[in-house]
């Protein structure tokens, strides 16, 4: 069975930083894209950043660039986003999810986990 685990979030203020993880199993770490995504209260899901494990190839949205990282360990089969420079429109759910066509097809994951992050202005 494939499984990701988000982790890492909390509450934090404005201008802080926080590392989130995504512990994947039940699949070939190393052949997967897996992306990380966000929904606020009210708002639609949106794609913040995704890296491809086969080549480590990352995507990130620009509504993130220049303040959120991702990075993968392929020994622990686990995907970060590291998030720095925090505001408080970075406050939402964070899930993690298997994307296809190395970042540019489909997202599938489960949606009903994630990670809360909450940033205080």
């Amino acid at each position: 069975e494939v499984q990701l685990v988000e982790s890492g979030g909390g509450l934090v203020q404005a201008g802080g930083s926080l590392r989130l993880s995504c512990a994947a199993s039940g699949l070939r770490f190393e052949t997967v894209a897996i992306g990380w995504f966000r929904q606020a209260s009210g708002k639609e899901r949106e794609g913040v950043a995704c890296i491809s494990n086969s080549d480590g190839t990352p995507l990130i949205a620009n509504s993130v660039k220049g303040r959120f990282t991702i990075s993968s360990d392929s020994a622990k089969s686990t995907v970060y986003l590291e998030m720095n420079s925090l505001r408080p429109e970075d406050t939402a759910t964070y899930y993690c999810a298997i994307v296809t066509k190395n970042c540019r097809g489909d997202a599938f994951g489960s949606w009903d986990h994630g990670t809360q992050v909450t940033v205080s202005s």
